[in-house]
């Protein structure tokens, strides 16, 4: 009898988990190594709001399941772990930054949540609302319905994040769970510290798009990223409520953020936030590439974990 009960509790799960979308258990993934830690494998990853992707998930050394740890999300997933995987053979380093400061006991235990991008990448990743802020003229013959920042934040905060508190059963509270990306991540990241103050105690940006230049001759930059910092001034929580880091370099790309940063903190700053809550780092020498980003990695990982 206890036999059958099982079997049917099983059955019953498995059940539920297809209705949600959600894989059962992980798929194995020879073809990503990591220097410290595991990770585990989420496949085409199922979603009511956007294209399916894949999920990969690290666990630091000697991580035992239901071991009470901070998640931190990340986009651009399938750049965070194994160079030799990657399309410009460059990686974020996670796994060695992570590791070691974990292994320093300088930061708090940590899983790290890769969220992998598509082809559809600088949609998912456009922060939708901030056409509220542009005047309507400057918005003509820009199809705004193409953008998907408010879909793949509900991907991430109603699918992704139940179905990580539920298998590996990590703190679950906004102060211990936390977004982060880079370029057009780092603006879904601040976004999403806006729309979901409840759900995120803190956003990591780095090298934020915030001129939100495209190559659409139909957008206009200036008037979308000054609708930017206008939904950002009415929408960021309350002053020190929450963390928020941002940083840039000064080559190339990184280089053409300048102003757009500096408009950007004076808003900040304006609100009331101190720098315990908010700081702002300007890396010289540094270029919109994984290999920089990696080189300052320990940095933002300190500002949200640091014991």
């Amino acid at each position: 009898m206890r036999t059958k009960i099982l079997v049917v509790m099983v059955v019953l799960m498995s059940a539920v988990a297809a209705m949600a979308q959600l894989p059962v258990q992980a798929a194995s993934q020879p073809s990503q190594q990591v220097s410290s830690g595991r990770l585990e494998f989420f496949p085409d990853l199922k979603s009511q709001y956007i294209t399916s992707r894949n999920v990969t998930v690290w666990l630091p050394d000697g991580y035992t399941m239901g071991e009470p740890c901070d998640v931190l999300y990340m986009h651009d997933g399938q750049m965070l772990f194994d160079a030799s995987t990657t399309w410009n053979h460059q990686e974020w380093k996670v796994d060695e930054v992570m590791g070691r400061l974990i292994a320093e006991d300088k930061v708090r235990r940590c899983i790290v949540v890769g969220i992998d991008n598509t082809s559809n990448r600088l949609n998912d990743y456009f922060p939708t609302r901030c056409y509220e802020k542009v005047p309507e003229e400057q918005r003509e013959g820009v199809d705004v319905s193409v953008y998907k920042g408010d879909e793949y934040l509900r991907f991430i905060v109603k699918e992704v994040k139940p179905f990580i508190d539920s298998r590996y059963k990590p703190l679950t509270s906004r102060e211990h769970t936390f977004i982060m990306g880079s370029s057009m991540g780092g603006l879904i990241s601040l976004y999403a510290l806006c729309n979901y103050p409840e759900v995120f105690g803190g956003a990591v940006c780095m090298s934020t798009h915030l001129s939100m230049n495209f190559f659409d001759p139909n957008f206009k930059s200036e008037y979308w990223s000054e609708g930017l910092r206008q939904y950002v001034k009415e929408h960021l929580p309350q002053a020190n409520s929450c963390l928020l880091y941002m940083d840039g370099g000064t080559v190339e790309l990184d280089g053409t953020y300048r102003p757009y940063q500096n408009k950007l903190n004076a808003i900040v700053s304006g609100l009331g936030w101190d720098s315990a809550h908010f700081v702002y780092y300007l890396f010289e020498g540094h270029k919109h590439m994984e290999t920089f980003w990696a080189e300052r990695l320990d940095v933002p990982f300190m500002f949200l974990l640091k014991k």
